[in-house]
């Protein structure tokens, strides 16, 4: 398989992906709350943390399969 499509680029793409819907996400949550709805940012703000509290696992994970491939 080449490089471009090995597990750990498509395990890459996919957290970049979350990085760009964390920070849509976090958009919609401010534009949400500027509005007075705040059970809305509130509920967004709840799914930040559950993507955040993912990353830092996502992150080594990822670290760890390019290290292993060595």
């Amino acid at each position: 398989m080449s490089g471009e499509y090995s597990l750990p680029d498509l395990l890459e793409r996919m957290y970049e992906n979350q990085l760009a819907l964390e920070a849509a996400l976090m958009e919609l949550a401010l534009q949400s709350e500027k509005q007075g709805l705040d059970e809305v940012g509130n509920n967004v703000r709840g799914a930040l943390f559950v993507i955040g509290e993912n990353a830092g696992h996502i992150k080594q994970g990822l670290a760890k399969l390019r290290t292993d491939r060595l």
